[in-house]
């Protein structure tokens, strides 16, 4: 069977119509993890991870936010580290 058709490919994007088909792809996830065929989650699962990538790959050096970080989810939460792992991962917090 032929491979179908997923749209334009992330590359060919400009920076604009590639933020576009983001904001629509994680508009359109919980839909259709709960309501659409294995076919379209996976289709879905294709694509978003492709212009995720995409993006990343043109700003190596996004901004991010501090609580976006494993450091800063656990100063939201309270949680301290012990110096040497954190949620069975190693720690990288400042001492």
């Amino acid at each position: 069977m032929a491979e179908k058709e997923r749209g334009v490919a992330p590359e060919q994007l400009t920076d604009g119509l590639l933020l576009k088909e983001l904001e629509v792809i994680h508009r359109t996830r919980h839909e259709t993890l709960l309501y659409g065929s294995e076919d379209a989650l996976s289709t879905h699962t294709a694509r978003m991870a492709a212009l995720e990538d995409e993006y990343v790959r043109r700003h190596p050096q996004r901004a991010q936010s501090p609580g976006r970080t494993r450091a800063g989810a656990r100063a939201r939460d309270g949680e301290k580290c012990d110096g040497e792992k954190c949620h069975g991962e190693e720690c990288d917090d400042e001492k």
